[in-house]
Formats: structure tokens, sequence, C-alpha cells
């Protein structure tokens, strides 16, 4: 059996300071490592033991990060253990080999969105058109591939993103609020897309995958088992399916104990 390990990586394997959720007593707490820095301060961290399970992980079986990140922001990070032979960014739109875009696949992408779905710039003149200012801190566009926005989460209306969402939904977008970004994403641009096709080359016969956010849930109903934080979108609208496992654990202390479910897998 050859298999395949698929995971998001921001809130499921790697954590802001802001999500670390460390609620033990300070002197109680795991040790971290910082896996990312940006405009050089630290950003991203795992803890100390999870970076060892992903280490052996890593050499053992072909582990595929999966993130939502564009390929500059995914170089950022510096995961413990050997280079990933393949990462897939953008949501699905981009699959890096060796850490270089693989040109067929982008635009094998991109000519499934322009047949089945609203242009990015239709979409991106709507997200900024309707923002109100009072909490729109930032309009950026991903890869070509899709929006989103970087607001102030306790200023959002709730009846702007539902609102947002219908509209999106009628010309084949989706729309997703994670932590403080607002992102809009082609239905077809997704990460199982994309998985399945590392999986068809690498001959993989069984995939797991880990993710906490709703453009994760395409991923894990599509792997053969699949575990999910206790915190994130799934967990906050009580997501999940047969073969997914709904952890309880918050916090970086999740991405450990998924790394852990990995390594027993």
């Amino acid at each position: 059996m050859t298999l395949l390990v698929a995971s998001d990586l921001d809130r499921t394997l790697i954590y802001s300071t802001a999500a670390l959720a460390l609620s033990m007593p300070d002197a109680e707490a795991p040790r971290l490592l910082c896996v990312e820095t940006y405009e050089h301060k630290p950003l991203s961290y795992m803890t100390e033991a999870a970076a060892a399970l992903l280490e052996e992980l890593a050499r053992t079986v072909a582990f595929v990060p999966t993130t939502t990140r564009t390929p500059e922001q995914y170089g950022r990070i510096r995961l413990p253990g050997p280079a990933p032979e393949f990462a897939i960014c953008a949501n699905g739109g981009e699959l890096l080999v060796h850490g270089e875009p693989d040109l067929q696949w982008r635009a094998r992408v991109r000519r499934t969105l322009d047949a089945e779905c609203a242009s990015l710039e239709e979409v991106r003149e709507r997200l900024v058109r309707t923002a109100d200012p009072a909490w729109l801190l930032k309009a950026r566009t991903a890869a070509d591939l899709f929006a989103y926005l970087v607001v102030e989460r306790s200023l959002l209306p709730d009846a702007w993103v539902k609102e947002l969402t219908v509209w999106a939904g009628e010309r084949g977008w989706t729309v997703s609020l994670q932590g403080r970004k607002v992102y809009a994403v082609p239905k077809p641009l997704t990460k199982s897309a994309a998985v399945a096709e590392v999986a068809r080359r690498t001959g993989a016969t069984e995939v797991l995958a880990a993710g906490d956010s709703l453009l994760d849930a395409d991923l894990l109903l599509a792997a053969d088992r699949a575990w999910r934080p206790g915190h994130g979108e799934l967990a906050d609208v009580g997501w999940t399916a047969p073969h997914v496992t709904a952890l309880r654990t918050r916090g970086v202390a999740a991405g450990e104990e998924i790394l852990r479910a990995f390594a027993g897998g």
C-alpha cells in the first residue's frame, strides 16, 4: 500500500501566536518551533513534538502540504523534514513539483474556471464595492485565481457575508470566512482535485487528510480517512462525516494530535 498524507497548514499543522490557544499554565506550555517568519518577525509555530512527528512522517510517506496560500506565501514556511516532492497551493490552483509550478496543471485549472465560473474581476469588484471601509483593512487577489479581504472581524456584519455567499454561489463561487479573512473562491478550484492528481502520479492507494476550514471540506470528504481540529469553520458548524474524526483539541495541540494520527495511519 502506498500512503499519501495531504494536510492543510494554517490552523491545522502550523499556528500563529493568536491561534496557539495555550490554555495551560505557562510553566506547562509546550516548547514551540518557529516554522515561518514574515517581515523579519516570527509568525507561525508547531510544538517541538509535532515537528519531530512531521519530520519522521515526511521521511516515510508521501507528505503533501495542501494550502490556500499562494506559492509565494507557502515559500516562507520551513517545515521539518525533507522538502516535499509535491505541494498544493492556491486551494488547488497551483501544483508545485520540487518547488516549481506544474504548467500543465495550471493550464488545466484555468480552462475549467473560464468555462464554469464568473470572472475574478467581476467577483473582486463586488467584494470591494460592497465592503465598508469601517471594517475593510485590505483587498487582495491570489495567484490570479481567487480574491480575499482582510477585515476587522468584530465589525464585519453577518448579513454582508450571507448576502455575498448567495451572490457568489449563483456565479460558481464559494465564500469562506477564516479568521480575519473573507475568501471568495471558484467552486471548481479544490484541494481534492489537486490531491487526486498527486495520488495518480505517485500511485497512492490510500489518502489521509486534515483541515479546519470550509475550503478543506472537499479534501476531507475525498480522503480515505481524515481529521479536523476542535477549532475552525468546520468545528463551528459541527461538520463531520463517517470517515472524519472530529477532534476536541484546539490550537497548536490539535496539530500535534493530527500528526500522531497520521503516524499511526
